[in-house]
């Protein structure tokens, strides 16, 4: 049994978001020692370690729950985890290409600043209204 401090450094997960993984039902509550204080067993800190590497790649928490209950159900298939995962690289795909488009965007603003004039056409096209900034380049 390891305290909740030993917990945080084997899983890798901060005593903070531990504590609200176990407030929010994310994670199960640990057993408790006589004097009242938290008792993380291998299992219960691998479990914050399997939330933690989903968080890592990204996944949502409610999809971080989710593979973690399909990964401890004997029925489970890699088709189950492998759905939940193509959505989530749909979305992460989704914000690479709209990344892709502010990038070209900013890049058209950056380049009009190396010109080293008194007035600045990217402060210009900031200070103005949200309708007046110029569209985002498409590819």
């Amino acid at each position: 049994m390891f305290a909740i401090g030993e917990a945080s450094r084997r899983s890798g997960v901060a005593v903070e978001t531990i504590r609200y993984y176990e407030r929010e039902g994310i994670t199960a509550k640990p057993g408790r020692t006589a004097s009242g204080r938290r008792a993380y067993t291998e299992a219960e800190i691998a479990a914050l370690r399997f939330i933690k590497h989903c968080r890592d790649l990204g996944f949502s928490i409610p999809d971080a729950v989710s593979l973690r209950r399909l990964a401890n159900e004997p029925a489970t298939t890699c088709a189950d985890a492998g759905q939940i995962g193509r959505a989530h690289l749909a979305d992460v795909r989704a914000k690479l290409a709209e990344l892709k488009r502010l990038e070209g965007a900013l890049a058209e603003l950056v380049a009009n600043c190396d010109r080293g004039e008194r007035l600045c056409p990217m402060l210009d096209t900031l200070m103005g209204e949200p309708q007046q900034a110029p569209p985002l380049p498409r590819r």
